[in-house]
């Protein structure tokens, strides 16, 4: 989606590197653990969809939305096909093929063929784009085409990603093959077996100033010449394995504060705490701040978390080892079912990531209550960042905060240095894996 279609790093990223796993296979059959997207007989599973915010669309009534629809599917039935050979055809024009079904963490693989000149793209939860386009075409030097297809066109320029790494397309009027594994808003893609993206950051097109969307459908986009796909394969990536290729093997200078046995190095609400399976608790009814026995001053810190149905808890940040974090302390770091019914009236400032009562997090990035999340929090100086499963929900400097929830002052929040911990709030949320490097 560049401005004349018509119509239209994070500390310690890992690689998302994927040489070695399967390979996809051929005649629209899917490999093993995948689904096939596109049937090689009918668009199946696909709808037309005009492009446009996704926001806009929940905005309309039932009705409007329901025309819509019908419009772009007579429009998208103008212009896509299915030949002989099987191959879904588009002739360049027309709405965009759209999937029916929203994905989020996913491993894709997709086969497209393009004419001289030619020009598309693969929207990934609704959002541009993974670039396809002619690399030798002279209109488009302006736009750095010569450097290949598959970089993100749409992030903003000298952000990762926007250019691939290397040039990779195959000859015009050859097959070409994306491998693209989307966790979070972090994006890896192999062409033709050549690592292109590696593991940058999706932008939300539709506003920079929002985290990617957390789900959203696939779709194929028609940009002015004839184009041809095959082979799509989808493998929605589950929680756990997500968690682990998000943090893969923590970086030198992590040190683990949890040895998941018991709470040797912890103090603090020490007899409110218990381990289980290998993950430190807040016994239900109990509560008060455990913390680490040593003081950080700036610092990364990595830890997963299990929420039970309206779990409460929270990360506490430079706690000075008494009081509560959430005012003694630089902050507290919520933890929270956010989206559970007994908060409907929730101050944005109290939802999960939140610097309690001074600055909102992004919300809808949780994983089902019951599976396990990763989030890590960076600290430096008054700056404070939050990811969780792979997007960016906070990043705020505290020194600038001015208002805050009920009035209520944060006497704590300028501490250079203190204790990492959890405040418990009388929930069994569950805490693993917990390591920390100093800045």
């Amino acid at each position: 989606m560049r401005s004349f279609v018509i119509g239209c790093l994070s500390v310690g990223l890992v690689s998302f590197a994927v040489a070695g796993s399967v390979q996809a296979q051929e005649n629209n059959t899917p490999p093993k653990g995948f689904t096939a997207l596109y049937n090689g007989k009918d668009l199946s599973g696909w709808h037309g969809e005009e492009t446009m915010d996704p926001r806009n669309w929940k905005k309309m009534s039932d009705e409007d939305r329901t025309k819509k629809l019908a419009a772009d599917a007579a429009n998208a039935k103008m212009h896509w096909r299915v030949d002989s050979n099987g191959d879904l055809v588009n002739d360049g024009q027309g709405a965009y093929l759209t999937t029916d079904k929203p994905y989020g963490d996913i491993e894709l693989f997709i086969d497209w063929k393009i004419v001289a000149k030619g020009d598309s793209g693969v929207y990934l939860r609704a959002t541009p784009q993974v670039q396809i386009w002619d690399p030798s075409d002279p209109d488009q030097l302006r736009n750095n085409a010569d450097k290949g297809s598959g970089g993100l066109w749409n992030n903003t320029p000298g952000r990762p990603g926007k250019d691939p790494l290397v040039v990779a397309d195959n000859k015009i009027g050859e097959w070409n093959r994306f491998h693209i594994v989307q966790l979070g808003d972090r994006t890896t893609i192999h062409l033709n077996g050549k690592l292109i993206v590696d593991g940058a950051s999706l932008e939300n097109y539709w506003d920079r100033k929002q985290p990617l969307f957390p789900t959203g459908p696939i779709q194929l986009q028609t940009h002015g010449r004839e184009i041809r796909w095959r082979n799509l394969f989808i493998r929605e990536i589950p929680a756990d394995e997500a968690n682990a290729k998000l943090r893969g093997k923590d970086p030198e200078g992590f040190v683990a504060v949890f040895n998941g046995k018991d709470l040797t190095g912890w103090a603090g609400a020490v007899d409110n705490y218990q381990v289980e399976e290998g993950a430190i608790m807040c016994k239900p009814g109990k509560g008060g701040a455990l913390h680490t026995k040593d003081e950080y001053a700036d610092f990364i810190a990595r830890v997963e978390f299990q929420l039970p149905p309206a779990g409460n808890n929270g990360l506490a940040i430079r706690y000075p080892g008494q009081g509560d974090p959430a005012y003694a302390g630089m902050c507290e770091l919520q933890v929270l079912d956010t989206e559970h019914e007994n908060y409907k009236g929730l101050d944005p400032r109290q939802a999960h990531g939140s610097a309690y009562g001074m600055a909102a997090s992004h919300r809808g990035y949780l994983r089902p209550t019951g599976q396990w999340n990763y989030q890590q929090v960076t600290v430096q100086g008054s700056a404070i960042k939050v990811e969780l499963n792979g997007v960016t929900i906070l990043e705020t400097d505290l020194s600038k905060i001015t208002e805050y929830m009920a009035n209520s002052p944060h006497p704590g929040k300028d501490l250079k240095k203190g204790f990492f911990g959890f405040a418990g709030h009388g929930d069994p949320v569950k805490f693993r894996n917990v390591s920390i490097k100093k800045l």
